[in-house]
């Protein structure tokens, strides 16, 4: 009898610490961060409207929580964007103003925001790297440099096989040459085709499963590129994301394959789209009132005033802040534009009012373009001209075509959640959250989940 009582009092204390033991040997559950580029919510929640066959995005809705829509930044452009998504923050606060520095004399032959130097607040992998958890990414947008533990970075020059080297070197040390070494060739430079997208997806697979990062960054261009070039709703358009689906089903998989099959995953997007016909080119209007003088070529030899595009909106920038003659005279021509019914200009707000938007902070007035206009980059002729069908985003982010996508789904979330319409702000927090860190700076709020 006294050794049945040991050994049930044994038992009563070893289960418990097995138990324990068990938990604390599980592997961690990561969370992946998924961008597809230009993905518009009602892509997804009208599904059967637009006879889309997507069922890993549909999955997501059925077993977690989304967004109807979510509220970007001004401009709604994919740097600004991806940017205050991984710091819960404005451009005007973070950086990373629009895709291209200002430039008007184009001396930086068409470079990008590429470098994470440029964000000048915390981001989430920066606090994951204080929390000592490791991160990865493959081609998220402002990553050149980034506190990333496997950093395959976003970048071109060449756009074509050349560009490999540049990202070779950029990358985290060793790592591209060992992904390549496994899966064959990356893909070249800035090629945002879909089969881009399908070697993008091999990369984040093979580190997934080779490196195990706890919260790991994917983005994905084709989509925007068709969306460019064919609208948000076109068969194209749709044929596209029919193909991300499966991409977006790969590298889950993979997420849950090292979380012991359980992973946070959640899939965003960064802009809306409208489709547009026209083009309203803002600096040739400036150039006719004498702000802007071109040389022999056609480029820009002097400026006083000069507009900072950002596809639907665009930040009208003073070479000299105490030029005041040159304020008078953009304020009277952005107006004009804004009264005249044909032109593409709807709003001119000052500095002043356009600060609550959290764009182009430094810019003396920020212009809104109408429905069906993009901005367009003639230095003179026409303001107006029509052009050959396309979508554009970059608009006010009050423009509902430019809301975007929020979907997230793993354990401890909430199945069928609906979200309403939330702020791009509240993404970093929210993630923050999940993975147990501090993101101190941020401007938004953890969404209530479960």
């Amino acid at each position: 009898m006294r050794k049945v009582v040991l050994a049930s009092v044994l038992l009563i204390l070893i289960v418990p610490m097995w138990f324990v033991s068990e938990a604390q040997n599980a592997p961690a559950i990561p969370v992946v961060l998924i961008s597809i580029d230009g993905l518009k919510p009602d892509h997804v929640l009208d599904a059967d409207k637009h006879g889309l066959k997507i069922p890993n995005l549909r999955r997501l809705v059925a077993e977690g929580a989304h967004a109807t829509g979510v509220t970007g930044v001004l401009p709604t452009v994919t740097y600004p964007s991806h940017t205050t998504m991984v710091t819960g923050v404005s451009p005007a606060k973070h950086g990373v103003i629009a895709n291209s520095p200002f430039d008007p004399f184009s001396k930086n032959l068409n470079g990008w925001y590429w470098y994470a130097e440029d964000i000048r607040v915390p981001t989430l992998w920066d606090a994951c790297a204080k929390a000592r958890i490791v991160t990865g990414s493959v081609d998220w947008p402002v990553t050149v440099g980034a506190n990333i533990t496997f950093n395959i970075v976003q970048y071109w020059r060449a756009e074509n096989a050349e560009d490999r080297k540049v990202i070779r070197a950029l990358s985290t040390p060793g790592l591209f040459a060992e992904a390549e070494g496994a899966l064959g060739p990356y893909t070249d430079g800035n090629d945002y085709s879909v089969a881009g997208d399908v070697r993008r997806a091999a990369f984040n697979v093979y580190l997934l499963e080779k490196k195990k990062p706890r919260f790991h960054l994917s983005y994905f261009g084709a989509l925007d590129e068709e969306e460019h070039k064919t609208g948000p709703y076109s068969a194209q358009t749709f044929a596209v994301l029919e193909q991300l689906d499966a991409v977006i089903g790969q590298v889950r998989a993979a997420a849950e394959m090292i979380g012991g099959g359980r992973a946070i995953i959640c899939v965003v997007s960064d802009h809306g789209f409208k489709l547009t016909d026209k083009e309203v080119n803002v600096n040739s209007a400036l150039r006719e009132a004498g702000l802007i003088e071109l040389n022999d070529q056609g480029r820009v030899k002097s400026w006083r005033a000069f507009a900072w595009y950002g596809g639907g909106s665009a930040g009208i920038m003073l070479r000299d802040e105490k030029d005041d003659e040159a304020r008078r005279i953009a304020r009277d021509v952005l107006n004009r534009l804004a009264n005249d019914p044909s032109s593409g200009v709807t709003k001119v707000a000052d500095r002043a009012a356009a600060r609550p938007m959290g764009g182009f902070p430094n810019a003396a007035f920020v212009v809104a373009l109408r429905s069906g206009y993009r901005l367009g980059s003639n230095l003179q002729g026409p303001v107006n001209t029509a052009v050959r069908p396309g979508g554009t985003h970059g608009y006010a982010p009050d423009v509902p075509e430019m809301n975007s996508s929020f979907f997230i789904a793993g354990p401890g979330i909430a199945a069928r959640r609906d979200l309403g319409q939330i702020d791009m702000r509240d993404i970093a927090p929210t993630l923050a959250a999940l993975l147990a860190v501090k993101l101190e700076t941020a401007e938004g709020r953890s969404l209530m989940l479960r």
